[in-house]
Parts: structure tokens; C-alpha cells; sequence
């Protein structure tokens, strides 16, 4: 096994496709496959299906894809740590949800890394790929909320794929919406307040009900829309009058003024208005400098909307 062997998977996996690969990695099609077919030899594993349509990874390919990221980040940063004229650019990304404070931290880490050169990515993404890109390393970290319905579960499904979850703040539910909607100078909105109006939610694919962003999963809404992205939830806030129940914590320097958050009134049962945002990276994984820094960032800024939340509590209860 050698380390361009390992590299090889990478750039496979990542590509999806042995002529894709082949070109990144300046090598012929028949010489990366038999690369790859020396290394499955060796190790009495087949590490990718071969279909006509591309190659995806096998089982034991899934499980192996991990231990090979590591073992060539790690030889990647013995070379950035003894220098060799070829220096390979700092690397870092994160899977989340849909949160733009998640964004906003991961702004924060883009402007103050104190590099030459870096290639970092972020990718907002359905609950299963925020999991699946942690498993496979393609994300250092992944970010995502629990609360009392699909704590159970999701813990199973993290524990199975060998990933660790890491609370950073519990915070209550709020309606987000535009600010031009007729409900928006309320003081509190429940469901019945919203039931006239469109509830917004991202798409999961064929996952279970657990694996949905937002709280009330289960609840039967007359109307209902599902989309992919936040820019298309933030069109139909305006267009549609939809909403979203969401943590309520909103980066307005990048969502803009347009939008508030209005406490959401769960009624009788308090558990459905809680909900607790964390993050999840691989069991035994040896962060990395810039995973830190963005941990860092996070905390710092969803500690600082706690901070401005509490202060406009007691600001409320002096009044």
C-alpha cells in the first residue's frame, strides 16, 4: 500500500468517476484502475462498485475511505510541518443544516485564517449528508439540532457510525417569517395563529421523520411546502407568507433586516418549544487547528446572541 494509492481512493471517491479521476491526478484511466485493483488486492477488499455509469463505494469501501483520509492528512501535514517546495494549500470543511449562524462563524474563520493559501468549504445539507460527510471525513464536522422527539434515534444512528455529538447551547423555538406578514408584530404565535399560512420546511429525501430541521416534525400542517436551500425558504417568507420554526437565532449581516423571529407558544407541552444545536465529528479524530477555530467562532457568536436574548429578558421583566 502506498501513499499515492491512498490518494487515489480519495480523488475517487470524491470524483465518482475513474476518467474524472484520472484526469484530476494527470494519470491514464487504465493505470489508476489498475492502481486501485493492486491496493483491493492487497487488501483482500473491494473498495468501489463499477458501473457504467460511474463507481460508487462498497461497503468495505465506506468503512476503509475514513482511515485513508487520515493517513494521508496525516503525511499531508508532516509536510506543511518540515516544508517541501510543493506545499499543499490548508484544508478545511463543515457540513451543516440550514442555519446562517453556522455561516456566519464559518465567515468569521475564512477572514482570519492566518495561511497564504486555503481551500475551505461549507455545505448546507440534508440531515443523512451532514452525517455521511462526517463518516467519510469530506467534512472535519457537522452541524445539527436534537430535541426531546428525535434525540433517541439520531444518538443511535451517530453512535452505529462511530461519531460523537458535542452540545453548544439549548435555546427556545421561534416562528421566523417576514417582517411584512400580518402576524409579525405579535408578542408570541402559536399553531393555530399560523394554520392559515404556509409552514416551510427543508427537504430530507426518503429519511425518516427524525432527520427533519425542524421542531413538530409530526405535526399535520394544511399546508405545507418543502425546499432545498434558505434563499428559496426566505423568497416564499415574502411571497407566500410562509414561515418556519426554527432556533430563532439569525445572522441578520447576511440574512438581511427583512426577517424577524417571534416566540413560538407550544401550549401545554413545553418539551416541543426546546431545541438543542451541536456539532458531530468522527470518535478518536484529532481536530485540526481550523476545526477548533470555527468550534471557537461558533461559541463565541451563538454565545453573544444568548447574551443579547438574555439581556432584552431582563430589559422585559423591568418594564
Amino acid at each position: 500500500m502506498t501513499l499515492q494509492q491512498l490518494y487515489d481512493v480519495i480523488v475517487i471517491s470524491e470524483t465518482g468517476s475513474l476518467n474524472r479521476a484520472a484526469e484530476k491526478l494527470f494519470v491514464s484511466q487504465p493505470a489508476l484502475t489498475s492502481a486501485v485493483r493492486e491496493l483491493e488486492k492487497e487488501l483482500s477488499i473491494t473498495i468501489f462498485n463499477r458501473t457504467p455509469r460511474g463507481v460508487t463505494l462498497t461497503t468495505e469501501g465506506l468503512k476503509f475511505l475514513p482511515y485513508a483520509r487520515q493517513v494521508y492528512d496525516q503525511y499531508v501535514n508532516l509536510l506543511e510541518e518540515y516544508g517541501r517546495a510543493e506545499r499543499k494549500r490548508t484544508s478545511f470543511a463543515v457540513s451543516t443544516q440550514h442555519y446562517s449562524f453556522a455561516v456566519k462563524a464559518f465567515v468569521e474563520l475564512a477572514k482570519n485564517v492566518d495561511v497564504s493559501e486555503y481551500e475551505l468549504a461549507i455545505r448546507e445539507t440534508r440531515t443523512q449528508a451532514v452525517i455521511d460527510d462526517v463518516v467519510s471525513l469530506r467534512s472535519e464536522i457537522g452541524i445539527l439540532y436534537m430535541n426531546e422527539f428525535n434525540r433517541k434515534p439520531l444518538m443511535k444512528v451517530l453512535n452505529q457510525a462511530e461519531l460523537v455529538y458535542e452540545h453548544l447551547i439549548d435555546c427556545s423555538a421561534f416562528v421566523y417569517l417576514w417582517k411584512g406578514h400580518p402576524l409579525a408584530g405579535r408578542a408570541s404565535l402559536s399553531l393555530p395563529d399560523l394554520l392559515p399560512y404556509p409552514c416551510l420546511a427543508f427537504e430530507q429525501g426518503d429519511t425518516p421523520l427524525y432527520f427533519a430541521e425542524e421542531l413538530l416534525s409530526t405535526q399535520e400542517y394544511p399546508r405545507l411546502i418543502r425546499c432545498c436551500d434558505r434563499a428559496t425558504v426566505l423568497n416564499l417568507m415574502v411571497g407566500l407568507q410562509g414561515y418556519t420554526i426554527c432556533s430563532g437565532i439569525i445572522c441578520e449581516e447576511l440574512s438581511g433586516p427583512d426577517y424577524i423571529a417571534v416566540p413560538f407558544d407550544p401550549g401545554s407541552d413545553p418539551a416541543d418549544s426546546t431545541m438543542e444545536i451541536g456539532f458531530i465529528e468522527r470518535k478518536n479524530h484529532i481536530r485540526s487547528p481550523l476545526g477548533e477555530q470555527y468550534i471557537l467562532e461558533m461559541q463565541k457568536y451563538l454565545q453573544g446572541e444568548e447574551d443579547k436574548r438574555k439581556g432584552a429578558r431582563d430589559q422585559d421583566g423591568e418594564a
